[in-house]
């Protein structure tokens, strides 16, 4: 059997065997308590390439004795009757070499990737003494099991085990995880309490699973509080800072540091260590092959932490404070973000994670990332809609204290033009009552030119005396202080009246001002404010002839639809502009044309003529092209009157 002196061999070996010469060699670890053992456990938490992941070893380093046990196993080989290709060696540069491929496997910066480049420069010849130990071992090993079967035969006494027995189990097991999948499934679709979510997850899941401990482990970018915490003070940087601590462990004091906490945790008895709050402080890298291992949905499975993490030293002491044997970590991922992870602990013992236990925390986890999406979904639903709403409610203020500002502001306005109105009435009543006194005296006590002087001014007052009461109507109107006269009139009459009294100035102008009554004779009695109806008339014809050229016509039609009279006055002038269109109707807009210095004016006619308008509920438009004319519409609606204290009012 042995290919040298050494007691080096290389052959094929039941799993068994394997297992126990790797046993005799942990034993001589021991013996030298400068060693370190190692075996392929160490690897669950990298990336390996394909010849390493069915390899199995057992490598013991130190100055004064190193061994590599190394076996591969045959394809589909998995169970405890499996044999492996193996080989024992003691060669000082087969294992310097296997420590160098192995180093290779983890990063550069990693605590494992440190240690293996200082073992591997400490390999020495191995000392006599503990080289004859181990062979002592070898050889009584191999003299008390020469006939060591790989499987023993079931004991006379033991139950009969049928053929389909394991494949029912294994049913059974399945339906077992599916219903329990589906439980969890339906409660979050029910609910969207994540805290409840998680609690009643990981607690069915710990007792299917007959876990130790079942956590959920949040990365976090931020400071975190947690529900037990107490503060205090330490040194940092030469300045305080807080630092959370739980069962006088410290916690979270800066994640891009730590990572994150525990925030869910279920426990089989209370005599387990409490991890909840727990951070792995700084022995955890986002950097490290790990990380960027769950974020593409690796599922952590380690048996046992004291074999896996022999060479991470501040990770091992933290899983030996926390009691935490062995471990399986799925990731919790949504939208390619890493949010967590689900892990299960074996507290006492070491423990082979089965497939199925793998792909059952896997599906949990993956139903919490759904739970988890579902809830920050609805937060940052919430959060919006509270947004919006507390916007809403700023910009409804803002607009009212806008709307209270700029009615305040009309109506100081209105106020003031009122004011100034009626103060200019009076000295204006003088000057054209005095200016009309004198024309009529008789001819010789005042010359031609005296007369001229004294109709100008007359035609000056006058025309300031309409630009006054536009005013003054404006602003009564805009102030809320314009009541309608209503009263039954005949529509012809009020037309024919704002036609004649505009038919001197027509003439003077060279246009011809028509009258087109399309109105039934029955149909003639209207109620409204005749005054006003007049007055918004002998504004739209005051504004067409205007604006209308010598030879020109402008033409007042009058027609009823309903309970709805319709004036319209059309004009051949010289348009308006589809962009000047909008503006017509405000206060002291006029057309920039060479019309506009030819008639002055204050530009209120129009604004006034709509307030008219729609003081009686009316409505007024325009038609308008451009060196062709103009057409007014104005529809004004009957009003209805109702007896308020003996007298008419209109119905608002």
């Amino acid at each position: 059997m042995l290919s040298s002196a050494d007691l080096s061999f290389s052959r094929t070996l039941p799993i068994v065997v394997f297992n126990q010469l790797g046993k005799l060699l942990e034993q001589m670890a021991q013996r030298e308590r400068s060693a370190v053992m190692l075996t392929e456990a160490v690897l669950m938490r990298v990336c390996i390439p394909v010849e390493w992941q069915r390899q199995r070893f057992t490598l013991v380093v130190s100055e004064q004795f190193s061994a590599l046990l190394v076996g591969n196993l045959e394809e589909g080989e998995q169970g405890i009757g499996s044999a492996l290709n193996a080989k024992l060696t003691f060669n000082l540069e087969a294992i310097a070499t296997f420590v160098y491929e192995l180093k290779d496997l983890f990063e550069c910066d990693s605590y494992t990737h440190q240690n293996l480049e200082r073992y591997h420069q400490i390999i020495r010849p191995n000392d006599a003494t503990l080289q004859s130990q181990f062979s002592l071992l070898l050889l009584e090993y191999f003299l008390t099991q020469p006939n060591q079967q790989i499987i023993a035969p079931p004991s006379p006494t033991a139950p009969a085990v049928y053929i389909c027995q394991p494949v029912e189990d294994a049913l059974k097991k399945q339906i077992s995880q599916e219903r329990l999948l589906n439980q969890v499934t339906t409660q979050i679709r029910r609910s969207l309490d994540l805290s409840v979510i998680m609690a009643t997850a990981i607690t069915q899941v710990r007792e299917f699973l007959e876990l130790d401990r079942l956590v959920i482990y949040k990365f976090e970018t931020s400071k975190v509080k947690t529900q037990q915490y107490q503060s205090s003070i330490h040194e940092k940087n030469g300045k305080h800072s807080p630092s959370v601590l739980v069962n006088n462990q410290p916690l979270l004091e800066d994640c891009q540091n730590y990572g994150g906490y525990i925030v869910y945790e279920a426990r089989a008895t209370d005599a387990i260590t409490s991890v909840l709050n727990y951070t792995e402080r700084n022995c955890f890298r986002r950097t490290s092959q790990c990380w960027k291992k769950y974020r593409q949905g690796f599922t952590l499975a380690v048996d046992d932490v004291e074999k896996t993490y022999a060479l991470e030293e501040c990770l091992l002491n933290f899983l030996r404070e926390s009691q935490v044997r062995a471990k399986l970590a799925a990731p919790i991922i949504f939208e390619d973000k890493l949010w967590g992870l689900l892990i299960a602990h074996q507290c006492d013992n070491p423990h082979q994670w089965t497939e199925s236990e793998k792909n059952l925390l896997s599906s949990i986890a993956e139903q919490l990332a759904i739970a988890i999406h579902q809830a920050e979904l609805m937060q940052t639903l919430t959060q919006e809609k509270q947004t919006l709403e507390q916007r809403v409610i700023e910009r409804t203020m803002a607009l009212r204290d806008a709307l209270l500002a700029a009615e305040a502001a009309n109506r100081l306005r209105s106020e003031f033009l009122a004011t100034i109105s009626h103060e200019l009435l009076t000295p204006l009543t003088y000057v054209i009552g005095m200016s009309s006194t004198l024309l009529r005296w008789p001819l010789g006590e005042l010359s031609q030119r005296q007369r001229g002087y004294l109709q100008t001014i007359h035609d000056s007052g006058e025309h300031l005396l309409e630009m006054i009461n536009d005013i003054l109507d404006l602003s009564q109107i805009e102030a809320g202080k314009t009541a309608l006269n209503i009263s039954e009139f005949s529509l012809v009459n009020v037309a024919e009246n704002a036609v004649e009294s505009l038919r001197k100035k027509a003439i003077s102008e060279q246009i011809n001002l028509n009258l087109d009554l399309q109105i039934d004779p029955n149909r003639d009695r209207f109620t409204a404010d005749a005054e006003r109806v007049e007055q918004i008339l002998w504004n739209l014809l005051t504004n067409a002839i205007k604006f209308t050229p010598e030879s020109g016509s402008v033409t007042l039609r009058l027609w009823v639809e309903d309970d709805t009279a319709i004036f319209q006055v059309e004009d051949t002038g010289i348009g308006i502009p589809e962009e000047q269109l909008p503006l017509i109707f405000d206060k002291f807009q006029q057309l920039d044309t060479p019309y506009r210095r030819r008639y002055e004016g204050t530009g209120l006619g129009l604004a006034l003529t709509k307030q008219l308008v729609e003081l009686h509920r009316g409505r007024i438009e325009v038609e308008s092209t451009v060196s062709i004319g103009s057409i007014f519409t104005v529809w004004i609606p009957t009003q209805i009157t109702r007896a308020v204290n003996g007298e008419l009012g209109v119905r608002s």
